[in-house]
């Protein structure tokens, strides 16, 4: 198993010289089931050096079946507090740690699932080369399945948000709450609050830009 497994990784990106190389990879992954289920691999999108990547969970609906990431309710979320921030979404590098939606049936709506621990290790393996090609300055991790893949360990969003953590390669990374979040929350002035918060992390990302220039 494990030499199969060193097969499909020598056939899937491990030489990708560019995103575009990378994406034709990804778009061929095996490496957990979901592939399987989803309409099509949701590779990440947007400058090829930006400075700042931001990594979501996973594709959701409308994602998997535009093939792009965060272009539904939550993307539309992400792009205002971007805005609010000061941030310009075409000046950055959007991905999500797991690029296969996984869902379950409810009658005909296909309802999110999150992936599990097996799903984020596998999947690592692309974001850790996006990472590589990208070499961002910064990184955002929107949520606990895009901190848990970047820091390798499980964290909650209570205990890690808006602290500047180091990964492996020693690029700076901070983690706020999926903008997802804040679509489940039905309190207007709750949401609101939520909503400043999160602009500030993304401020805070913005800083941390401008130090590491």
């Amino acid at each position: 198993m494990r030499r199969q497994l060193e097969l499909t990784d020598a056939l899937q990106g491990e030489h990708a010289r560019s995103l575009t190389e990378l994406r034709e990879a990804e778009a061929a992954c095996t490496r957990c089931p979901l592939y399987r289920f989803a309409t099509q691999v949701v590779p990440g999108e947007g400058r090829a050096h930006a400075r700042l990547m931001l990594v979501g969970e996973q594709p959701g609906d409308q994602e998997d079946l535009a093939g792009k990431p965060f272009v539904g309710p939550a993307g539309r979320i992400l792009d205002q507090a971007l805005e609010e921030a000061g941030i310009s979404r075409h000046d950055v590098f959007v991905t999500n740690a797991v690029k296969h939606f996984k869902h379950e049936m409810r009658g005909k709506r296909r309802l999110h699932k999150r992936p599990n621990a097996n799903e984020i290790e596998r999947c690592r393996w692309w974001l850790d080369q996006e990472r590589a090609l990208v070499k961002p300055a910064v990184i955002v991790a929107l949520g606990a399945t895009a901190a848990r893949s970047l820091l390798r360990r499980v964290v909650t969003i209570r205990e890690s948000r808006g602290q500047v953590h180091e990964l492996d390669d020693g690029t700076p990374a901070i983690v706020t709450i999926h903008p997802s979040f804040l679509l489940r929350i039905e309190d207007a002035a709750d949401k609101e609050r939520e909503l400043r918060g999160f602009i500030a992390d993304l401020r805070k990302a913005r800083r941390n830009l401008a130090q590491a220039a």
